[in-house]
């Protein structure tokens, strides 16, 4: 069995004597002489590089993509045989991290500070004696109202971390009830919940179920003071809808870590926003535990078991 690794990305990996590992590099065409590969590791690639490999390689059984969406190994156009797996848990931590660091910097408008900075300017109006509660403003996690919009394993990281700086967390998934001991609602709920939300953190995968889910009529109902935070795919934000939101006052500001288009081109007009904070899809970067993720499913595939977190088409 041949097996063929990325080269974006240093595996402490352990094979059975009767599997070849090859290292491919994800920005160039596979070469011919591995044409014959029977599974592959995706970290990194291109997407004409992805969509070159599912039309060469017809020997593939599996490929395992250590991003946490699979939206651009969906997209390569593999065979329906080809087993596909993802990479659910493996940037958790990482993700998680990121997106902290945008709520807070958010809540402490390290966006207009870094401006005044730049300026050398003391932006004092940030700084000094503060009220111990704003109405109708996102200065603090303390009882903010935060909504987590696609509740799946990152949401289960986030959420205690909020709550622990005092925010109530709300999430909101395809199906209500209760997940990791957080309520959990359905979309169908926005008319209720956006208009009493301080920070709308979006998780969501790349879908046709989700492109542009935030659309002007969501984005309405967030009061003026709300923060959005999106650190799942750009494709699920109408960036349009967003930017008129914002210079109309009707949005507290975005923190945004992915876009339609990246990297971000540099006539979007997301970039001269002040209440905009930019991060170049920065949040994860670190598949934690992408070796052993790759070893249980080569064990799998190889004793014929069911491999982990197979992405469904």
């Amino acid at each position: 069995m041949k097996l063929l690794l990325p080269d974006s990305i240093e595996l402490d990996l352990t094979t059975p004597a009767d599997v070849r590992t090859v290292i491919y590099a994800v920005d160039r065409p596979i070469p011919e002489e591995h044409t014959d590969a029977d599974a592959m590791v995706v970290w990194g690639n291109r997407g004409e590089q992805l969509a070159d490999a599912a039309r060469r390689l017809t020997r593939l059984r599996w490929v395992q993509t250590l991003a946490a969406g699979p939206d651009a190994v969906l997209a390569a156009g593999f065979a329906p045989q080809v087993v596909i797996t993802g990479g659910t848990g493996l940037h958790d931590g990482t993700v998680t991290e990121h997106t902290l660091a945008l709520v807070l910097a958010a809540a402490r408008r390290l966006n207009l500070l870094s401006r005044a900075q730049l300026g050398h300017r003391w932006a004092g109006e940030w700084g000094g004696l503060q009220p111990v509660r704003e109405e109708d403003s996102f200065r603090t996690l303390r009882d903010a109202r935060v909504a987590i919009w696609g509740f799946g394993g990152i949401a289960a990281r986030l959420a205690p971390h909020l709550t622990a700086l005092g925010a109530h967390v709300t999430g909101i998934a395809r199906t209500p009830g209760e997940r990791h001991g957080y309520p959990v609602v359905t979309v169908q709920e926005f008319p209720d919940l956006l208009p009493r939300t301080d920070v709308l953190i979006m998780i969501l995968p790349a879908t046709a179920a989700t492109e542009r889910a935030l659309d002007a009529r969501v984005l309405d109902l967030l009061p003026p003071h709300a923060w959005l935070i999106n650190v799942g795919r750009g494709a699920t934000v109408d960036e349009e809808a967003l930017l008129t939101a914002l210079r109309a006052g009707r949005l507290g500001g975005a923190a945004l870590d992915v876009f339609v288009t990246e990297p971000l081109p540099p006539e979007s007009g997301l970039w001269d926003e002040p209440s905009v904070i930019i991060t170049p899809h920065a949040a994860g970067g670190r598949p934690l535990g992408a070796a052993d993720r790759i070893r249980n499913n080569l064990r799998a595939l190889l004793s014929g078991d069911r491999l982990s977190d197979i992405v469904a088409r």
